[in-house]
């Protein structure tokens, strides 16, 4: 067993059923290159290390960091949920945020939830998760409600301080911990919700964030969700979103990869009722040695479904970006209108680019179209900024900028703003604004 995982069973508790899961998982182990889902991001490196369990009572961080963050919000640090910068005041009636801890685990909707299984062994970090998930939010908009105010969930990384040592006892640094947390987004018949996402550091730290999350839209639902993951230069992030739409539900999000050593998100949705929309946008931003891998794995069940992909991703210095966007029409599906778009920038020729486009269709009637490039800065545009006294680095760092603007109107003016803000600050960080 490698030292990993042996060091996350090592921070188990729970009854027998979850033990079974966890023992289902122990047994597959990490994924390895001839896995197809994982053949381009290696586990060599993070099998070999040994993470303690996230201490019970999180270290403070500046309140500076949440200043931009308006509520309502609530925000975790370290994995666990912190009451001091947390504000749920403003929160609209009908919609109610709970923290996973809060919630018994008998109760019908988290046992729904909690119970379901995964049995392929691609599928491990999400039978850890099943196994070790102790914490996470639930979000429910009753029916009807259309809630003015967006929700913030904030999940901070931080070192941490020596009071904490003993409790990340069996990692080689106090600042190994890692946390396993389980969401859920349910929003009922006719509901609708604005919800953000941040992901930031407070400070350096190695941690590993394993989550799951599930997304239930009911019939006419409509959830925008902008999610920003800025975490620690020296962080695992390994997120997988599986999402659920009924007949005449929307979901719109974007997703910025702008943190962390190795990211990997797969994003897997399901529209199952007729005239289901999807709008899934999102920006992948590599520096330095970082590794992010994006998979989506989008499914239309239903009629007259549509799907909307735009992504852009950008390679620097020595990073490797990866990114699989499948498309599968089922039969049945007719009338499915999908659109994938990946364009990638190549700046440097140490960096890596890794892009698959696939299209399964099985049904008549479709219209499907997707595409992927990966090139350089256009030698056309650099000239004429250049020929009108735009100096060379200024000039490259307006075009990767605007290169990387266009995923951003996936959700409404609002929140896009504060989108263009955060990539803004990580393209300035990166050197290239």
């Amino acid at each position: 067993m490698s030292p990993l995982l042996q060091s996350l069973a090592a921070a188990f508790c729970g009854n027998d059923e979850r033990r079974a899961t966890l023992d289902a998982a122990l047994r597959s182990g990490l994924p390895a290159a001839r896995s197809e889902a994982w053949k381009y991001t290696s586990l060599r490196q993070l099998e070999r290390r040994s993470f303690g369990a996230a201490p019970l009572q999180a270290p403070s961080v500046d309140d500076a960091l949440l200043a931009a963050i308006p509520a309502p919000r609530l925000v975790f640090v370290n994995g666990r949920p912190s009451d001091a910068h947390s504000d749920l005041s403003g929160l609209d009636a009908g919609v109610q945020v709970r923290t996973l801890s809060s919630v018994r685990r008998d109760e019908p909707l988290a046992a729904g939830f909690l119970g379901r299984r995964f049995d392929r062994a691609e599928e491990v970090f999400a039978q850890l998760n099943a196994a070790l998930a102790d914490e996470g939010v639930l979000v429910q908009v009753a029916e009807g409600i259309a809630a003015a105010t967006p929700l913030h969930l904030v999940f901070i990384s931080a070192p941490l301080g020596p009071t904490h040592a003993d409790a990340t006892a069996g990692a080689r640094d106090a600042n190994d911990i890692a946390w396993h947390h389980r969401h859920l987004f349910e929003l009922r018949r006719g509901a609708s919700l604005n919800l953000v996402e941040h992901h930031l550091q407070a400070g350096d730290s190695a941690h590993l964030d394993n989550t799951l999350v599930h997304v239930h839209l009911a019939q006419d639902a409509r959830l925008a969700h902008a999610r920003v993951q800025a975490d620690s230069a020296r962080a695992t992030s390994l997120l997988r979103t599986d999402a659920v739409l009924a007949r005449d539900a929307e979901y719109r999000r974007i997703d910025l990869e702008l943190g962390a050593a190795l990211s990997r998100h797969e994003l897997n949705v399901r529209l199952e009722g007729d005239n289901a929309r999807l709008v899934a946008n999102g920006v992948l931003l590599g520096t330095g040695r970082r590794h992010i891998d994006t998979r989506l794995g989008i499914e239309h069940i239903a009629r007259d479904t549509r799907a909307e992909l735009l992504w852009r991703g950008v390679a620097a210095n020595r990073s490797r970006v990866v990114f699989h966007g499948g498309i599968h029409i089922r039969e049945g599906a007719d009338g499915t209108d999908a659109n994938l778009s990946n364009k990638n920038l190549l700046l440097s020729a140490d960096a890596e680019i890794d892009t698959q486009p696939t299209l399964v269709i099985d049904a008549d009637e479709v219209k499907a179209a997707h595409g992927a490039t990966v090139g350089q800065l256009d030698a056309n545009a650099l000239f004429y900024l250049r020929s009108r006294g735009v100096p060379a680095e200024q000039a490259r760092a307006m075009l990767s900028t605007a290169f990387c603007h266009e995923p951003l109107a996936a959700v409404d003016d609002i929140l896009t703003e504060k989108l263009v803000h955060h990539l803004g600050q990580a393209l300035q960080q990166a050197g290239m604004a």
